[in-house]
């Protein structure tokens, strides 16, 4: 009866001092948590005993000063709990249950007071799983794309749902979020799922959807990232030639039919010059193109042919036929002219050589010369296209002697002889005379040139013959002895030494004449000069007649000489 009193007493003293807050402590599940009474401030000089309790009537442990502490027989602590010397609270392995309010009452030699502490227990979240996924959505229809869970979290996690790293909102219409958190009865920890449904577009394509955990006591978790397909109906078919351009014939050319939808469709129709081709590919191969393929070719969806695409193809062709070809013999001074015949798919570059030397356009001659035999050549390009042609033009005549002449030769008495000769084939030259250092030069444009070398003792008659197979033709020359030659050369020179002389007299006895009938003009002039003047005073003259006419007899003569 005393002792039941004691209790009521002491309970009434605890509640009087009670605190109107509580002290929070946080423990991790499976940890070992301590709970300190008073925050670890009670005296044990001042202390009698202490009791930890939890809730209304549930016991767990007293320590009394000076002795070991007694345990109860508590099916929840009686293996977890111990008590340190502050007479703080020892939880082992500490579960959801354990997620209460503990009291530390205090009993000491006048005062009994009581400490609440509430504990307060997290667990972190798994990691993320997603489960009841699909592959592939539809443009336009909303689609359950997936589940994301996570489990064994305390308290209860959130989930955020991303495409491209961007945080989706529901909407209730494009987009539902659905979230639910169960509560595992025994271990009174959470799961929480977070159900995604979205409507597609077609810009999703290759779209990364993720989802992310979130809770206050762990960092953000992502999941693996997520892409479906997405499947939207055609809206345009296009074709295109693989084939690299230009086309030639005999070339091979590729059609590739495309559409825009997904899944693309298996087949497809290709319309060859008006004729359906229905392929179970989106390829289509025209071998062997001739000039007559060039045109336009369609391709189209084999369920709806009015979906078509369109794409023309030219295939280039040159032809090229020439007038002449191989060798040509044409004579010295005849006309000649060629012509080519070019037939195009477009406009061809033309290009005449002969030899290393461009020509314009088709050789025409109205009258050939050796110099223009050569080999000519044609090309004629486009589009990758080449085609040439070539003839070797030959002029030929019989021998024609353009020159004969004699030089004076290195030694006293050598005479150099040189003939030139034309025509084709090339002349063979020989000589009336026999000679030394014969020599013949370079055969160019139908001319050769032979000279020889002789030593005349006499005079000479010498003559160049010339031949091919077509005719012949002779020159001849005189050729003396170089001592008559000197002897003949310096009379010429006396003889023209004499002419000079003559020449000079002739000149000064032209001069001194010259210069007496300038001194008579000159006298002449004077004296009738001073007539007049006589006449213009009307004086009359002195002297007698007879002094007057052999003046004038005097000026006469002076005159003639």
């Amino acid at each position: 009866m005393l002792r039941t009193a004691f209790l009521t007493c002491l309970l009434t003293v605890s509640l009087i001092n009670q605190v109107s807050g509580l002290v929070t402590v946080t423990g991790k599940y499976g940890d070992t948590v301590e709970i300190p009474c008073n925050s670890g401030s009670v005296v044990e000089a001042d202390v009698k005993f202490v009791k930890w309790k939890y809730d209304i009537d549930g016991n767990i442990l007293v320590k009394h000063v000076g002795q070991n502490a007694t345990i109860s027989d508590d099916v929840n602590y009686k293996s977890r709990v111990s008590i340190k010397k502050d007479f703080a609270l020892v939880i082992r392995q500490v579960t959801m249950t354990d997620q209460r309010t503990f009291t530390c009452m205090v009993v000491g030699m006048e005062d009994i007071l009581e400490y609440p502490v509430q504990l307060v227990i997290y667990k972190l979240p798994s990691s993320p799983q997603i489960t009841n996924h699909t592959t592939a959505m539809a443009v336009g229809k909303l689609t359950k794309l997936a589940e994301c869970r996570t489990e064994g979290a305390n308290p209860a996690a959130n989930i955020t749902w991303f495409k491209n790293k961007t945080p989706l909102m529901s909407d209730g219409a494009a987009i539902k979020i659905s979230r639910t958190v169960d509560v595992d009865k025994e271990t009174r920890l959470s799961a929480t799922s977070s159900y995604l449904e979205y409507t597609a577009v077609k810009g999703d394509v290759d779209a990364s959807f993720t989802c992310q955990i979130q809770h206050i006591r762990s960092a953000n978790m992502d999941s693996s990232p997520l892409i479906f397909t997405v499947n939207y109906p055609t809206e345009k078919v296009s074709l295109q030639v693989v084939s690299q351009g230009p086309f030639k014939e005999g070339d091979n050319v590729t059609l590739k039919c495309t559409a825009d939808g997904n899944p693309p469709p298996p087949s497809y129709i290709f319309y060859v010059k008006g004729e359906k081709k229905n392929v179970k590919s989106n390829t289509y191969t025209l071998t062997n193109v001739t000039r007559e393929s060039t045109g336009e070719y369609n391709c189209s969806l084999v369920d709806k042919e009015d979906m078509a695409a369109s794409v023309p193809i030219r295939v280039e062709y040159l032809d090229v036929v020439f007038s002449t070809t191989g060798k040509i013999f044409k004579g010295l001074g005849e006309s000649f002219e060629v012509t080519e015949d070019v037939k195009a798919s477009g406009t061809p570059q033309k290009s005449w050589r002969k030899g290393e030397i461009k020509v314009d356009g088709p050789p025409k001659f109205n009258k050939l010369k050796y110099s223009d035999s050569g080999v000519y050549e044609f090309v004629v390009s486009m589009a990758g296209l080449k085609k040439t042609g070539t003839f070797e033009l030959i002029v030929q005549g019989s021998p024609v002697i353009k020159s004969l002449i004699k030089t004076r030769g290195t030694g006293s008495v050598n005479k150099v002889l040189t003939c030139e000769a034309e025509g084709f084939p090339k002349p063979t030259v020989q000589w009336s005379v026999n000679g030394t250092d014969v020599a013949e030069g370079a055969y160019v444009d139908g001319i050769v040139k032979n000279s020889i070398t002789i030593v005349p003792k006499i005079n000479l008659t010498v003559s160049c013959m010339v031949s091919n197979a077509l005719g012949s033709a002779n020159k001849s020359i005189n050729v003396s002895p170089l001592v008559e030659e000197l002897e003949i050369a310096k009379q010429a020179d006396q003889k023209d030494e004499y002419s000079d002389q003559t020449a000079l007299a002739v000149g000064i006895v032209f001069g001194l004449l010259v210069a007496t009938l300038a001194i008579g003009l000159a006298y002449w002039l004077y004296m009738k000069k001073f007539r007049q003047g006589s006449w213009k005073t009307g004086e009359k003259e002195d002297g007698s007649a007879e002094e007057s006419k052999k003046l004038e007899e005097n000026q006469s003569q002076k005159a003639d000489v």
